[in-house]
Parts: structure tokens; sequence; C-alpha cells
């Protein structure tokens, strides 16, 4: 009985271990998918459209890098449907 139990609690161990190291393996494959997928397909796409997300220039003859905010009243069509 005591071989059973031995046995059995080995099992249950090894089953745990494998099962562990499994799901290391596939969330590591599915996460490097889902990462080239979405961040490489939307940096190819926008490089290729050429916009500019984030400004990275820096010019040493700018005082400021704050941008202008307009804030004159617009009429009031233009708030609708904004996005």
């Amino acid at each position: 009985m005591k071989t059973g139990k031995q046995f059995w609690k080995g099992f249950t161990s090894g089953m745990a271990l494998f099962g562990h190291t499994i799901s290391t393996l596939v969330n590591s494959i599915l996460l490097t998918f889902v990462y080239v997928v979405g961040v490489g397909l939307s940096s190819l796409f926008v490089r290729i459209s050429g916009k500019r997300l984030v400004q990275k220039r820096i010019s040493k003859k700018a005082k400021s890098y704050w941008s202008n905010l307009s804030t004159k009243k617009r009429p009031l069509e233009e708030y609708y449907r904004q996005f």
C-alpha cells in the first residue's frame, strides 16, 4: 500500500511539473506570436503611411517643445461626430 501512495504522489507531482512546463512553453509561443502580429504589423502600417506618432527629433534652436493648443470657439457642428 505504501508503494502505491508513493507512486501516486510522484505521478501527480510529475504531471504538475509537466503541465507547468508545457503551459510556460505554450504561453511564450503565443505571446511572441501576438506581439509580432500586433506590434509588428502596426509598426509596419505606420511606417508605410509615413505618420509620426512620436516626435523624436531634438532641436537645439527650439526654446520649448510645447505645441500650441487652439482654444478658440468653434462652430457647434464641428463637435458632432468627432470620431
